[in-house]
């Protein structure tokens, strides 16, 4: 029996404000659940088959449905020749797969090598990582219909002469590179008999933005007392002694993320491991005061109820920005949505 926290206690209140988009996949009484093809390892695979053909810049009907759609950083663009697919040379060692076997989705973050230049006409750079926050949905015949991705890029000059910007922050590629391969809490599978159902782990990864979003610093924080958040491949929030930049996570919102955060929509989970209790989601964090959004993907390891540890790839975009998958009343709602 889990010893479901008081976050989890209100799973049942909470989900009934999830949206589910996409397929149904209600099950009728007395008809065995569909067994997909495309099992953990399979999924896994379209991953690193997806990343190589980017390298490449081939476009792999034997991979690729006809019709497959393609957002990269919240824009609709062609598959093969448009973003990362025009720039990118390489596969960068950190990888992090999230598989959802009921959903036949993928999600994963890890970095990339991209070789662009340093204006439109300005000479060719080293190749350099760039983070990649990625979703891949596969069809029924084994192919990929979907990609939505999220390109973290170094900061750049904008031409001969020029500097970079003076950010404080490594760049987000070389970041999480750095941090090696996925920590082994990750990794670790829950007994079956303590996992937790698809709905109480959404329930759980939605009181995260509850917790940030608007945070009076006397909320309901769902954290572990040992949570670990990175973002970008920087550790942010961490116990003490840790060396994390802001504290524990709950302390954090607590006493200095207050208010900070006016608004977290447009909230998508894409990945559901229910094995290892990791949950991956799509939303924009605004921030009206100041006019800009994060467009990000973010994961979190779930463990009895509570948040263990959270990873994150993003970027700042413009205010106000959609994600490209939801209709115009989603992206402007605070519902949580379980894509299907």
């Amino acid at each position: 029996m889990i010893n479901v926290k008081r976050g989890i206690l209100l799973a049942s209140s909470l989900m009934a404000t999830v949206a589910v988009s996409g397929p149904s996949n209600a099950q009728v009484a007395g008809v065995p659940a569909p067994q997909h093809t495309c099992q953990r390892a399979c999924l896994e695979d379209k991953v690193n088959r997806y990343l190589e053909a980017m390298a490449e810049g081939g476009f792999d009907e034997e991979l690729f449905a006809r019709d497959v759609r393609f957002t990269e950083n919240g824009v609709e663009l062609p598959l093969g020749n448009e973003g990362l697919w025009a720039t990118a040379s390489g596969v960068g060692s950190y990888k992090f797969y999230v598989p959802d076997v009921e959903t036949q989705q993928v999600a994963f973050l890890g970095t990339v090598l991209e070789a662009a230049s340093s204006s439109a006409t300005g000479a060719a750079r080293e190749p350099e990582l760039v983070g990649l926050s990625l979703r891949l949905r596969i069809g029924e015949d084994g192919k990929i219909t979907e990609v939505e991705q999220i390109a973290a890029r170094p900061e750049r000059p904008l031409g001969p002469g020029a500097t970079a910007g003076t950010s404080p922050f490594a760049a987000t590629g070389a970041a999480v590179e750095a941090m090696g391969s996925p920590n082994q809490v990750f990794l670790q599978a829950v007994p079956e008999t303590q996992r937790h159902t698809r709905e109480e782990l959404v329930a759980v990864g939605n009181a995260y933005f509850d917790a940030v979003e608007r945070n009076t610093g006397k909320d309901y924080y769902p954290f572990t007392d040992d949570c670990v958040r990175f973002e970008n491949g920087m550790m942010i929030a961490g116990p003490e002694g840790s060396g994390a930049l802001a504290g524990p996570c709950k302390g954090q919102l607590e006493t200095s993320l207050i208010g900070a955060v006016t608004g977290i929509r447009d909230r998508r989970i894409v990945a559901v491991d229910r094995e290892r209790g990791i949950v991956f989601a799509f939303a924009f964090f605004d921030h009206r005061p100041i006019n800009w959004s994060w467009q990000l993907g973010e994961l979190f390891k779930i463990d009895n109820g509570q948040i263990r540890r959270i990873e994150a790839i993003f970027i700042r975009g413009p205010y106000g920005m959609c994600s490209g998958w939801s209709t115009h009343e989603q992206c402007r709602s605070e519902k949580i949505q379980d894509v299907r």
